[in-house]
């Protein structure tokens, strides 16, 4: 596109002489000159095409003067620049041009190798606060769009916050003590958990969805409503609960064109007995003897999200518990914590916090196991949502 600049003057012969001086380049399209005769003129001239870049003027010009003019583009366009053209030693009016925020001057009679010279290095210049100009808009728009982006990430973390199981809820199980912790990588996470109470019987969930942030978030409160809606219509049935599961959460992540997948267990307890189904983390159990166990659930179901139907991969495993025994149910977000040497905290040593206070409230249990595993941490930075739970029969 060529560089447009405007000439003020009212001698009839400059005119004829810039486009003869500067021929080659307005027939390359390199620039383009718009000529007015005074500063009025010129002002409407700039209204008509605002995109010019330069404004050449004349000092002494009739009915409005170069000086005036300045004054005016400055009101109207801080992009413009301006050089005047001043008779040889009127320092004065140099120097109340400049002032006035001239960029650059000539004398007459003009020199039209410097008129190049200096033209050229105006519209470098003008080039520049352009650039700077839209590098600015952009930055202005990119942090319009941040902050934007922020108050939805704070309005999605507040949502699932608002349906985690709030502490009175834990605490009218009858028959068990839970404990609660989740802490998302980013402001929103993609770990799930839910405990719910319904015709005296508790289920319990908890799931990883691949990755973090806005797009898991979303699908964890997908999988919650699903899980909260089978509870409602009295689901019992642990194959039929996990494949609806499974077809809502396919059905709309192929809807998404989105890729995640997501383990999922869930815990139904009744009268001392958890009923484990669905592909997670190990479940620990630690006895009121001291005596722990580890439950594989690989062979319990499989990944939500990846295949229409996993019906024929659903399975269940039965623990009877006693008085005093504790459940620990995580994501890997703890055991694949990692310190500042890239030390993963690790299963054994979740197992070994959980034995040492196993005789511990469930408070203090999960409360010990944060306090260890954010010891391991230090300051290294969180790359994985942090999920646990803690049960324990009464």
């Amino acid at each position: 596109m060529a560089a447009k600049i405007l000439v003020v003057d009212d001698e009839p012969d400059l005119e004829l002489l810039i486009r003869q001086k500067f021929r080659k380049k307005i027939r390359q399209q390199e620039l383009q000159f718009i000529f007015a005769h005074n500063g009025v003129e010129a002002l409407l001239k700039i209204q008509a095409e605002p995109d010019i870049d330069i404004v050449l003027t004349d000092i002494n010009m009739p009915e409005m003067d170069g000086l005036t003019l300045l004054t005016k583009l400055n009101e109207q366009n801080s992009i413009i620049k301006a050089i005047i053209i001043s008779a040889y030693g009127d320092i004065e009016n140099i120097r109340i041009a400049m002032n006035r925020g001239a960029f650059d001057f000539l004398t007459k009679p003009i020199d039209f190798q410097d008129l190049e010279i200096t033209t050229n290095k105006t519209l470098q210049y003008v080039q520049q606060m352009k650039q700077a100009l839209e590098q600015e808009r952009y930055l202005q728009r990119l942090e319009t769009e941040n902050l934007r982006l922020s108050t939805e990430l704070d309005i999605a973390r507040r949502l699932q916050q608002m349906l985690l199981p709030t502490k009175e809820e834990l605490s009218q199980m009858s028959e068990l003590e839970i404990a609660g912790f989740m802490k998302p990588a980013k402001e929103v996470g993609g770990d799930y958990y839910d405990v719910l109470q319904h015709a005296g019987k508790v289920k319990i969930g908890i799931g990883d969805i691949t990755g973090h942030g806005l797009e898991s978030g979303v699908l964890m409160l997908m999988v919650q409503t699903a899980v909260r809606t089978l509870v409602t219509h009295q689901e019992t049935d642990s194959v039929k609960f996990l494949n609806t599961i499974n077809r809502t959460i396919y059905d709309n992540l192929q809807r998404m064109r989105c890729d995640k997948n997501l383990t999922l267990a869930l815990v139904d307890y009744y009268k001392g007995v958890l009923t484990l189904s669905g592909q997670h983390e190990q479940m620990i159990v630690v006895r009121s003897s001291g005596s722990l166990e580890q439950i594989d659930t690989i062979d319990l179901g499989f990944p939500i999200g990846l295949t229409e139907d996993i019906s024929d991969f659903v399975a269940e495993a039965r623990v009877q518990l006693n008085p005093g025994d504790v459940v620990v149910l995580y994501t890997d977000g703890i055991t694949e914590a990692e310190d500042i040497h890239g030390v993963q905290y690790g299963l054994d040593r979740l197992c070994d916090v959980v034995k040492k206070y196993w005789q511990s409230s469930a408070d203090d249990i999960r409360q010990a196991v944060i306090d260890e595993l954010q010891q391991h941490i230090g300051e290294q930075k969180v790359y994985d949502d942090i999920t646990l739970l803690v049960l324990k029969q009464k």
